[in-house]
This record gives structure tokens, C-alpha cells and sequence, in this order.
């Protein structure tokens, strides 16, 4: 996920790594940093205390006709400026490591050589790698059940997008029916 839901001053707000949001006046000083709590995505997210500002003055008037009766008063929020970063280990990371630390069977070793120079895979489709999630989509349709399989092997081994591993699997579910 490319943003998360965070929890400042009792309220919530969409943030972006690097982007700047403007919230109530929090309590750390200029240039500090805390992690405010995260309500919804993956990892740590740090903000850091950028300045301290007021915000635009508002006037506020009350009359009451035929009475003389007039009063003007002003406001100016306090506010802090907090630039936003997606610091820390994130949560998913040492599952990949984990994924990928059983060692390969001896029978396994070349495809495994293969994955990681990022070559082309022996029964693979011509081309695969540069192939869009849409167009694998569209092309699985037509492949044979040893071709599903080794791209699903590469997607799970390199490029990991879950679309594709989503099409593959799909298709060879649609092999076994038939």
C-alpha cells in the first residue's frame, strides 16, 4: 500500500511517503520527530515537526439590528507543519526473507541460478518478462498447463506481482476442470 491512515490530535488523516500535512498543534518542538499511531498500513510511519504556525485569521461578527448592539471578534488556529515518512522495518519484509530461506532441492539448483540472474526460464512463454499483468492475463488463456506453471514459478520467485500470480493460478485451475 502506497499510503496509510494515521491518528493525529483525534483525528485521522490519508497520508503519502514525503508528503507535508498541516494539523493542530501537536506538542514536539520544531525539527523533532515521533510516530504518530498508524490506523491502517503496512510499517512505521514518522513524522517530523517541520514548524510551528498559526493558521489563517478568521473574523467573526455579531449584530442585531435596531439595537446597537455589535461585537467583532478574531481567531487564528495554532497549527504545525509535519512532513510525513514511511520509516522503519516494515512488517512484510522479513516475510520475504522467510520465503525465501528453505534451500532449494539439488534438482531445483539451475532454475533457482536462473531466478536470480533474472534469465529466461526453461518452458516459460517467449518474452514473459515484459509482459504487462493485463497481458498475462489475456495470454494464459492460451498456454499450456508446463508454460502456467514455470511462469508462475518465475512470478513467485522474482517479480512477485500478485495480479500475474493471481492470472497464472487461475488458468491452471481452469487446465484442471477441462
Amino acid at each position: 500500500m502506497d499510503y496509510a491512515i494515521i491518528k493525529i490530535g483525534n483525528k485521522q488523516h490519508r497520508v503519502r511517503d514525503g508528503e507535508t500535512l498541516v494539523v493542530d498543534r501537536v506538542r514536539a518542538d520544531e525539527g523533532k520527530t515521533f510516530t504518530p499511531d498508524v490506523l491502517l498500513g503496512d510499517g512505521q510511519v514518522t513524522a517530523k515537526v517541520v514548524a510551528h504556525e498559526r493558521g489563517p485569521k478568521i473574523r467573526i461578527g455579531k449584530y442585531r439590528k435596531r439595537t446597537g448592539y455589535k461585537r467583532h471578534n478574531g481567531f487564528r488556529a495554532a497549527t504545525s507543519r509535519l512532513e510525513i515518512s514511511f520509516g522503519g522495518a516494515k512488517r512484510s519484509a522479513p516475510k520475504k526473507e522467510k520465503e525465501a530461506a528453505p534451500a532449494p532441492k539439488a534438482a531445483d539448483a539451475p532454475e533457482t541460478a536462473a531466478h536470480a540472474e533474472g534469465e529466461h526460464v526453461k518452458g516459460m512463454p517467449s518474452g514473459y518478462e515484459e509482459l504487462t499483468v493485463a497481458q498475462i492475463t489475456e495470454a494464459s488463456k492460451s498456454w499450456n498447463r508446463p508454460m502456467l506453471e514455470a511462469a508462475l514459478e518465475y512470478e513467485q520467485a522474482n517479480a512477485k506481482r500478485k495480479g500475474a500470480i493471481s492470472a497464472l493460478e487461475h488458468a491452471l485451475a481452469a487446465k484442471e476442470e477441462s
